[in-house]
């Protein structure tokens, strides 16, 4: 039984990066995931993604690029002003100007840098470097 799909899709590109695959599939799928994997894919974390209808819940086919040191789901989903994203950047990035934090704003999913430039606060969702 799933608790978090966020999670569980996150870990699974983290461990196919790992071991090299240029391929991997995420299910379930949901609107929230695509929007995050669109953002990766604007950052150039990963190649493309398309969602395949199974009959159930379906799923994401992900390409990747070998970009991806480490992602991961950030818990719990900590509420960000715009002031405060730096913070928040220090805390789980690895040098600053490195790798995205994914926030969910009043625009929809959006990373660190748009926020910022958007002036926009919301909640953090993922990183990815």
């Amino acid at each position: 039984m799933q608790h978090d799909p966020l999670n569980d899709a996150m870990s699974t590109i983290k461990n196919a990066e790992m071991v090299g695959k240029r391929v991997c599939v995420l299910k379930p799928s949901s609107k929230l995931i695509g929007r995050i994997l669109k953002v990766m894919q604007d950052n150039n974390y990963i190649k493309q993604f398309e969602y395949i209808e199974d009959g159930k819940a379906g799923m994401f086919r992900v390409e990747l690029n070998g970009n991806i040191n480490n992602c991961g789901v950030i818990k719990p989903r900590y509420a960000v002003k715009r002031r405060d994203v730096g913070k928040f950047e220090a805390r789980y990035l690895p040098a600053q100007d490195y790798g995205v934090l994914i926030l969910t704003t009043t625009r929809g999913v959006v990373s660190h840098d748009e926020a910022k430039k958007l002036g926009l606060g919301g909640k953090l969702l993922a990183y990815v470097y």
